[in-house]
Protein backbone atom coordinates (compact mmCIF):
# COMPACT_ATOMS: atom_id res chain seq x y z
CA UNK A 1 0.00 0.00 0.00
CA UNK A 2 2.77 2.04 1.10
CA UNK A 3 4.35 1.61 -2.75
CA UNK A 4 1.35 3.00 -4.23
CA UNK A 5 0.60 5.74 -2.17
CA UNK A 6 4.39 6.87 -2.48
CA UNK A 7 4.21 6.22 -6.74
CA UNK A 8 0.75 8.71 -6.73
CA UNK A 9 2.29 11.37 -4.55
CA UNK A 10 5.13 11.60 -6.74
CA UNK A 11 2.79 11.68 -9.71
CA UNK A 12 0.72 14.42 -8.25
CA UNK A 13 3.16 16.40 -7.07
CA UNK A 14 5.43 16.83 -10.29
CA UNK A 15 2.38 17.09 -12.14
CA UNK A 16 1.96 19.98 -9.91
CA UNK A 17 5.77 21.09 -10.47
CA UNK A 18 5.54 20.50 -14.24
CA UNK A 19 2.49 23.12 -14.42
CA UNK A 20 3.75 25.36 -12.32
CA UNK A 21 7.14 25.95 -14.13
CA UNK A 22 5.47 26.25 -16.98
CA UNK A 23 3.17 29.11 -15.92
CA UNK A 24 6.10 30.94 -14.03
CA UNK A 25 8.63 30.54 -17.29
CA UNK A 26 6.59 33.11 -18.84
CA UNK A 27 7.19 35.41 -16.65
CA UNK A 28 11.07 34.94 -15.63
CA UNK A 29 13.77 32.90 -17.07
CA UNK A 30 14.85 29.48 -16.44
CA UNK A 31 18.11 30.50 -14.16
CA UNK A 32 16.00 32.70 -12.08
CA UNK A 33 13.27 29.83 -11.84
CA UNK A 34 15.94 27.35 -11.43
CA UNK A 35 17.11 29.56 -8.52
CA UNK A 36 14.20 30.55 -6.69
CA UNK A 37 12.99 26.57 -6.32
CA UNK A 38 16.21 25.40 -5.46
CA UNK A 39 16.49 27.63 -2.31
CA UNK A 40 12.67 27.35 -1.20
CA UNK A 41 13.60 23.50 -1.55
CA UNK A 42 16.69 23.63 0.68
CA UNK A 43 15.20 25.70 3.05
CA UNK A 44 12.37 22.65 3.70
CA UNK A 45 15.13 20.13 3.33
CA UNK A 46 17.54 21.04 6.04
CA UNK A 47 15.18 20.67 8.95
CA UNK A 48 14.36 17.76 7.41
CA UNK A 49 17.84 16.43 6.95
CA UNK A 50 19.23 17.82 10.69
CA UNK A 51 16.38 15.83 12.57
CA UNK A 52 16.72 12.74 10.82
CA UNK A 53 20.40 12.63 11.83
CA UNK A 54 23.55 12.17 9.78
CA UNK A 55 24.63 9.09 7.30
CA UNK A 56 27.46 7.70 7.12
CA UNK A 57 28.76 8.28 3.60
CA UNK A 58 31.64 6.23 2.49
CA UNK A 59 33.94 8.16 -0.02
CA UNK A 60 33.02 6.19 -3.07
CA UNK A 61 29.88 6.96 -2.85
CA UNK A 62 30.66 10.62 -2.51
CA UNK A 63 30.93 11.04 -6.21
CA UNK A 64 28.16 9.56 -7.12
CA UNK A 65 26.12 11.78 -4.70
CA UNK A 66 27.87 14.88 -6.36
CA UNK A 67 26.52 13.24 -9.69
CA UNK A 68 23.20 12.89 -9.14
CA UNK A 69 22.67 16.39 -7.56
CA UNK A 70 24.76 18.34 -10.36
CA UNK A 71 22.42 16.12 -13.18
CA UNK A 72 19.38 16.77 -11.29
CA UNK A 73 19.80 20.06 -11.36
CA UNK A 74 21.08 20.32 -15.06
CA UNK A 75 17.41 18.45 -15.95
CA UNK A 76 15.51 20.66 -14.44
CA UNK A 77 17.31 23.67 -16.20
CA UNK A 78 16.65 21.94 -19.19
CA UNK A 79 12.90 21.32 -18.31
CA UNK A 80 12.19 24.93 -17.71
CA UNK A 81 13.99 25.80 -20.97
CA UNK A 82 11.45 23.49 -22.55
CA UNK A 83 8.50 24.36 -20.83
CA UNK A 84 9.48 28.21 -21.53
CA UNK A 85 9.23 27.72 -25.10
CA UNK A 86 7.24 24.46 -25.52
CA UNK A 87 4.21 22.60 -24.63
CA UNK A 88 3.34 20.99 -21.55
CA UNK A 89 1.64 17.48 -23.41
CA UNK A 90 5.01 17.22 -25.20
CA UNK A 91 7.47 18.26 -22.95
CA UNK A 92 6.22 16.52 -19.93
CA UNK A 93 6.33 12.92 -21.38
CA UNK A 94 9.58 13.33 -22.78
CA UNK A 95 11.06 13.67 -19.66
CA UNK A 96 9.99 11.22 -17.84
CA UNK A 97 11.65 8.96 -20.45
CA UNK A 98 14.51 9.75 -17.71
CA UNK A 99 13.84 5.59 -16.64
CA UNK A 100 14.59 5.07 -20.15
CA UNK A 101 17.59 6.65 -20.04
CA UNK A 102 19.21 5.14 -16.86
CA UNK A 103 18.52 1.92 -18.40
CA UNK A 104 20.40 2.47 -21.18
CA UNK A 105 23.72 4.02 -19.31
CA UNK A 106 23.50 0.65 -17.56
CA UNK A 107 23.38 -1.14 -20.27
CA UNK A 108 26.14 1.12 -21.58
CA UNK A 109 28.24 0.49 -18.36
CA UNK A 110 27.80 -3.54 -18.51
CA UNK A 111 24.37 -4.69 -17.54
CA UNK A 112 22.54 -7.37 -19.72
CA UNK A 113 19.66 -5.83 -21.71
CA UNK A 114 15.98 -8.07 -21.92
CA UNK A 115 14.28 -8.23 -24.75
CA UNK A 116 10.84 -6.84 -23.03
CA UNK A 117 13.24 -3.78 -22.17
CA UNK A 118 14.41 -3.65 -25.63
CA UNK A 119 11.32 -3.35 -26.50
CA UNK A 120 10.08 -0.53 -24.46
CA UNK A 121 12.73 1.27 -25.29
CA UNK A 122 12.21 1.15 -29.10
CA UNK A 123 8.71 2.33 -28.49
CA UNK A 124 9.54 4.70 -26.19
CA UNK A 125 12.42 6.14 -28.92
CA UNK A 126 9.58 5.90 -31.27
CA UNK A 127 7.26 7.73 -29.12
CA UNK A 128 9.68 10.68 -29.08
CA UNK A 129 9.93 11.07 -32.68
CA UNK A 130 6.04 10.92 -33.05
CA UNK A 131 5.66 13.54 -30.55
CA UNK A 132 8.78 15.78 -32.37
CA UNK A 133 6.48 16.07 -35.12
CA UNK A 134 4.82 19.50 -35.99
CA UNK A 135 3.28 20.47 -39.22
CA UNK A 136 5.93 22.82 -40.89
CA UNK A 137 8.75 22.01 -38.57
CA UNK A 138 8.60 24.37 -36.48
CA UNK A 139 11.77 25.80 -34.62
CA UNK A 140 10.06 26.49 -31.78
CA UNK A 141 8.55 23.26 -31.37
CA UNK A 142 11.67 21.60 -32.47
CA UNK A 143 14.01 23.59 -29.82
CA UNK A 144 11.36 22.36 -26.50
CA UNK A 145 11.90 18.56 -28.11
CA UNK A 146 15.70 18.97 -27.96
CA UNK A 147 15.47 20.59 -24.22
CA UNK A 148 13.15 18.26 -22.71
CA UNK A 149 15.33 15.13 -24.30
CA UNK A 150 18.25 17.20 -22.67
CA UNK A 151 16.70 16.87 -19.41
CA UNK A 152 15.64 13.52 -20.09
CA UNK A 153 19.77 12.66 -20.30
CA UNK A 154 20.23 14.50 -17.50
CA UNK A 155 17.02 12.70 -15.06
CA UNK A 156 18.59 9.84 -16.07
CA UNK A 157 21.96 10.17 -15.38
CA UNK A 158 20.98 11.29 -11.95
CA UNK A 159 18.82 8.09 -11.47
CA UNK A 160 21.54 5.80 -12.63
CA UNK A 161 24.06 7.60 -10.02
CA UNK A 162 21.58 7.77 -6.99
CA UNK A 163 21.24 3.42 -7.95
CA UNK A 164 25.05 3.74 -7.88
CA UNK A 165 25.51 5.02 -4.45
CA UNK A 166 24.43 1.37 -3.01
CA UNK A 167 23.91 2.52 0.21
CA UNK A 168 20.19 3.93 1.72
CA UNK A 169 20.81 7.64 2.94
CA UNK A 170 17.52 8.31 4.28
CA UNK A 171 14.53 10.12 2.15
CA UNK A 172 15.36 13.68 3.98
CA UNK A 173 19.39 13.03 2.95
CA UNK A 174 18.59 11.66 -0.56
CA UNK A 175 16.23 14.85 -1.33
CA UNK A 176 18.92 16.72 -0.02
CA UNK A 177 22.00 17.09 -2.62
CA UNK A 178 20.04 18.65 -5.65
CA UNK A 179 19.16 21.50 -3.51
CA UNK A 180 22.46 21.99 -1.87
CA UNK A 181 24.32 22.08 -5.36
CA UNK A 182 21.03 24.50 -6.64
CA UNK A 183 21.86 26.87 -4.43
CA UNK A 184 25.47 26.83 -4.33
CA UNK A 185 25.95 26.67 -8.22
CA UNK A 186 22.82 28.56 -9.43
CA UNK A 187 21.40 30.54 -6.98
CA UNK A 188 24.63 31.87 -5.04
CA UNK A 189 26.22 33.17 -8.36
CA UNK A 190 23.33 35.17 -9.60
CA UNK A 191 22.49 36.67 -6.56
CA UNK A 192 26.48 37.86 -6.47
CA UNK A 193 25.85 39.17 -10.17
CA UNK A 194 22.64 40.78 -9.18
CA UNK A 195 20.85 38.53 -12.33
CA UNK A 196 18.64 36.65 -10.40
CA UNK A 197 15.21 37.82 -11.10
CA UNK A 198 12.13 37.25 -10.00
CA UNK A 199 9.13 39.32 -10.31
CA UNK A 200 5.39 38.79 -7.96
CA UNK A 201 3.48 37.21 -10.63
CA UNK A 202 5.93 34.66 -10.80
CA UNK A 203 6.75 33.92 -7.14
CA UNK A 204 3.55 31.65 -6.08
CA UNK A 205 4.61 29.64 -8.89
CA UNK A 206 8.23 29.18 -7.84
CA UNK A 207 7.49 28.71 -4.43
CA UNK A 208 4.79 25.84 -4.86
CA UNK A 209 6.96 24.15 -7.74
CA UNK A 210 10.18 24.24 -4.85
CA UNK A 211 7.32 22.86 -2.62
CA UNK A 212 6.13 20.48 -4.98
CA UNK A 213 9.30 18.94 -6.13
CA UNK A 214 10.66 18.35 -2.65
CA UNK A 215 7.72 16.40 -1.66
CA UNK A 216 7.97 14.52 -5.35
CA UNK A 217 10.80 12.92 -4.89
CA UNK A 218 10.12 12.17 -0.99
CA UNK A 219 7.34 10.28 -2.14
CA UNK A 220 9.20 8.40 -4.53
CA UNK A 221 11.65 7.49 -2.23
CA UNK A 222 9.27 6.58 0.07
CA UNK A 223 6.90 4.54 -1.66
CA UNK A 224 10.17 3.15 -3.22
CA UNK A 225 11.34 1.64 -0.49
CA UNK A 226 8.60 -0.98 -0.06
CA UNK A 227 8.20 -1.48 -4.16
CA UNK A 228 10.60 0.50 -6.52
CA UNK A 229 8.66 -1.58 -9.93
CA UNK A 230 5.43 0.13 -8.24
CA UNK A 231 6.24 3.47 -7.01
CA UNK A 232 8.30 3.99 -10.43
CA UNK A 233 5.14 3.01 -12.35
CA UNK A 234 2.61 5.10 -10.86
CA UNK A 235 5.44 8.40 -10.44
CA UNK A 236 6.21 8.02 -13.77
CA UNK A 237 2.05 8.77 -14.68
CA UNK A 238 3.26 12.30 -13.96
CA UNK A 239 3.52 12.52 -17.53
CA UNK A 240 0.25 11.74 -18.75
CA UNK A 241 -1.65 13.97 -15.88
CA UNK A 242 0.31 16.81 -16.95
CA UNK A 243 -0.54 16.53 -20.53
CA UNK A 244 -4.18 15.92 -19.37
CA UNK A 245 -4.46 18.77 -17.58
CA UNK A 246 -2.63 21.10 -19.76
CA UNK A 247 -5.22 20.31 -21.91
CA UNK A 248 -8.09 21.00 -19.45
CA UNK A 249 -6.44 24.16 -18.04
CA UNK A 250 -4.61 25.25 -20.50
CA UNK A 251 -6.32 24.82 -23.81
CA UNK A 252 -2.79 22.95 -24.97
CA UNK A 253 -3.62 21.67 -28.61
CA UNK A 254 -1.62 18.64 -30.17
CA UNK A 255 -1.36 16.92 -33.52
CA UNK A 256 -2.95 13.45 -33.85
CA UNK A 257 0.50 12.69 -34.92
CA UNK A 258 1.51 13.92 -31.07
CA UNK A 259 -0.65 12.33 -29.18
CA UNK A 260 -0.14 9.29 -30.70
CA UNK A 261 3.75 9.94 -29.56
CA UNK A 262 2.52 11.05 -26.43
CA UNK A 263 0.51 7.61 -25.80
CA UNK A 264 3.54 5.85 -26.68
CA UNK A 265 6.26 6.98 -24.14
CA UNK A 266 3.88 6.59 -21.37
CA UNK A 267 2.75 3.43 -22.17
CA UNK A 268 6.98 2.65 -22.60
CA UNK A 269 7.69 4.00 -19.36
CA UNK A 270 4.83 2.62 -17.63
CA UNK A 271 5.64 -0.91 -19.05
CA UNK A 272 9.77 -0.09 -18.49
CA UNK A 273 9.08 0.69 -14.72
CA UNK A 274 6.74 -2.48 -14.47
CA UNK A 275 9.55 -4.87 -15.85
CA UNK A 276 12.51 -3.20 -13.99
Amino acid sequence: MLAILGGIGAALAWTATTLTASRATRYVDSWSLLATVMTVGLVISIPAAALSGTPTIHASNAGWLIVAGCANVAGLLFAYSALRVGKVGVVAPITSTEGAVAAVIAVIAGESLSGGTAGCLIAIALGVALAAHTPGGGRVHLKSVMLAALAALAFGLGLYAAGRNGQSLGIAWAVLPPRVVGVAVIALPLLATRRWRMVRAALPYAVAGGIFEVVGFASYALGARHNLAIAAVLASQFAGLAAVFSFLVFRERLTRIQVAGVVAIVAGVSALSAIN
